[in-house]
């Protein structure tokens, strides 16, 4: 049985992987070293220049390999490192979170099923930005063709997308990011829908805050540890 530093080190991995994807599907490739991955470009918006991937991760272990100008980000997945000094300051205080494998799932109303064409992808991605068509552009059509990368939706019977996420795929675990909950949809039912459409036979994991943590809570998940994200604004 995986304990829960496994699990925890596992969605760290998992997530960072899930960067490297997002990457490259903006023509970007980061790099994995002994305690963090790095981009040395720019990453898309919304990404982090540098994830650490160990708890003893320092500042000397990622600083040096990303663009350090203003609006860089760091994702310190333990909560461990003091980037203040070097300019940083915290933007995300959220919580791991992991779903055991073979719980039972909830029905959820809807015809959920994986975003296959360019067409469905645009569709998913506006429903997911609200209509923001700059915040749409991140999901390019490079990510269907991603063997790790499953992007879900819901709709109803008249095709309106009720929610959907991006499920990661990695070693051991299922990464869920992403997840929205369309206009009138109840949160659970999202929930129930996307863990139904990841592998049952093994954990999904993801990291939430707030509003949107209580309701991973209700779904099934446990809270395995704290993270930052910081912002050189």
């Amino acid at each position: 049985m995986i304990n829960d530093d496994e699990v925890l080190g596992d969605a760290v991995r998992n997530n960072a992987e899930w960067c490297q994807s997002m990457c490259r599907a903006h023509g970007l490739t980061g790099t994995f070293g002994p305690r963090a991955w790095t981009s040395a470009a720019r990453t898309p918006l919304y990404y982090p220049d540098a994830v650490t991937l160990t708890e003893d991760a320092e500042a000397g272990d990622f600083l040096a390999g990303i663009d350090r100008t203003a609006w860089a980000s760091v994702k310190d997945s333990y909560a461990r490192v003091d980037l203040e000094p070097e300019g940083f300051q915290v933007i995300v205080d959220a919580q791991w979170i992991a779903r055991p494998a073979g719980l039972p799932t909830p029905a959820a109303p809807g015809d959920w099923r994986p975003v296959r064409t360019p067409a469905e992808l645009a569709a998913w991605a506006l429903a997911w930005s609200g209509d923001d068509a700059g915040d749409a552009a991140l999901f390019r059509p490079e990510l269907l063709a991603d063997p790790a990368t499953t992007i879900v939706a819901g709709r109803t019977e008249d095709g309106r997308i009720l929610g959907g996420a991006v499920l990661s795929a990695s070693a051991r675990v299922t990464g869920v990011s992403n997840l929205f909950t369309g206009e009138g949809a109840d949160p659970a039912a999202i929930w129930a829908g996307v863990l139904a459409s990841a592998p049952s036979d093994r954990p999904v994991v993801g990291y939430e805050s707030g509003e949107d943590l209580a309701a991973a809570r209700a779904a099934g998940f446990r809270e395995l540890g704290a993270l930052r994200v910081w912002l050189n604004g």
